[in-house]
């Protein structure tokens, strides 16, 4: 049951390599595996989740601009199939982020959402931004929303699962032999680097306009996200590559020297490697198997993560997760908000509904119900049915929009066998 309210506001060329290992820190389980689920997180040294397992929970809804308010249409009709089906309750409530905070209260992420996402059990967000907001002064833009969203909710590691799958391969831009078998997960630092440092600006010097910013890490910062991507590596495929520019920075000198510290001590089993970002670039085009996890700091981590997307061939079918050490994490898809094709009911949902399943799986305790979403997004591919951006030339499948595509998952989802009891 979903109860719906408003808010009053709304890769083989690695520079080194050694091996390394590990704190095992917890025994976790995540239920059945399935292309999309990622491996679990350490959340902080006693929890995974933010919440434990309840029958009923608060969630708070960000639908934002362009294309998100259909994409969280369609991925409320499959959550109410789930909740139903699972007979547990997702109490919803929706409020303001980027341009439609704008447009309503003059604020791209005002206090009343924020304290709203605060005292939920999680955040689902769909997407912010357009072109109609980008003359804009700085700080009402809707990205700067989004910036204060991950700050002030210490959301400081993301995590992007980029995973080709078959029933897809022919939608990736790259060669069948280069991408079948990919299995990414990028894990970015979030709210540090040249995003937040200080000083910034654009200054008047000597007659002319100077822009500046401050590229910046503290130790502490680095050895958090280091231990999330050592938690995460320990549980896949063993395999951890620091992406840095330490052969000009003094920032990524630091940046390796403490991911080394952190591994070396603290996951003595995961093999760690590290590239120049540069060189990152070009490997996850020419050679994207060699990957298993990537860590890098929040302005490589925002193109490389871009990058390793679209191996998949759409951003519409990638997920993400935004954690903190304490509280909701917020969960969107990889996307933007393509304000070109909003309300035209050709947007892919997908990715938003997986969205929906590491929520389920992080913070609300629920990797069963999680991996239903996930097996029936699967099904629905392997059904035929594609959304534009996915659908190519002569495949046999059927085009579908927005909303059937949310319907399609929702009748697999009250209908699919279940792996395990729920």
């Amino acid at each position: 049951e979903i109860m719906t309210a408003q808010s009053t506001t709304q890769h083989p060329s690695t520079t080194s390599t050694m091996k390394l290992p590990a704190l095992t820190v917890l025994a976790l389980t995540t239920g059945t595996a399935t292309a999309f689920a990622p491996a679990p997180l350490l959340r902080s040294s006693t929890t995974l989740n933010a919440v434990a397992k309840k029958d009923s929970y608060d969630i708070t809804l960000l639908p934002g601009d362009g294309i998100g308010p259909e994409i969280m249409t369609a991925t409320k009709v499959v959550l109410a199939a789930l909740t139903s089906r699972c007979e547990f309750k997702l109490e919803m409530t929706e409020a303001l982020i980027g341009g439609a905070a704008i447009d309503a209260v003059n604020d791209p992420f005002p206090n009343e959402s924020l304290e709203q996402c605060r005292s939920s059990d999680s955040v689902l967000l769909s997407c912010i931004g357009g072109y109609k907001w980008d003359t804009n002064p700085r700080e009402l833009r809707p990205e700067s929303g989004l910036l204060k969203m991950r700050k002030e909710m210490g959301l400081f590691a993301n995590l992007r699962p980029a995973k080709v799958l078959d029933q897809l391969i022919d939608a990736s831009t790259l060669k069948k032999e280069i991408v079948q078998g990919v299995d990414i997960m990028c894990v970015r630092e979030l709210t540090g680097d040249v995003y937040f440092g200080t000083p910034k600006g654009i200054d008047i010097v000597d007659g002319q306009r100077v822009g500046y910013n401050n590229m910046i890490y503290s130790e502490m910062e680095i050895e958090r996200i280091a231990r999330v991507a050592g938690d995460v590596a320990s549980k896949r495929g063993g395999k951890l590559c620091s992406i840095d520019k330490a052969n000009v920075l003094d920032v990524s000198q630091l940046w390796r020297d403490v991911v080394t510290e952190v591994i070396t001590k603290d996951f003595p089993d995961v093999e760690l490697s590290h590239m120049y970002v540069d060189n990152a670039a070009m490997q996850l085009i020419r050679y994207p198997k060699q990957f298993d996890v990537m860590v890098t700091g929040n302005i490589f981590g925002d193109i490389l993560s871009d990058e390793a997307s679209m191996l998949v061939g759409s951003l519409g079918m990638l997920p993400s997760a935004s954690i903190g050490e304490s509280g909701p994490g917020v969960f969107e898809p990889c996307h933007g908000s393509a304000p070109d094709i909003a309300g035209q009911d050709i947007a892919n949902p997908l990715a938003l509904i997986l969205s929906s399943a590491m929520m389920l799986r992080y913070d609300l305790d629920r990797a069963d119900e999680a991996d239903i979403l996930e097996r029936a997004v699967e099904a629905v591919l392997d059904q035929g049915l594609r959304t534009a951006d996915i659908k190519q030339e002569n495949d046999d499948c059927k085009l579908v929009g927005c909303i059937e595509m949310g319907e399609a998952v929702a009748k697999i989802v009250s209908t699919i066998d279940s792996a395990v009891e729920v």
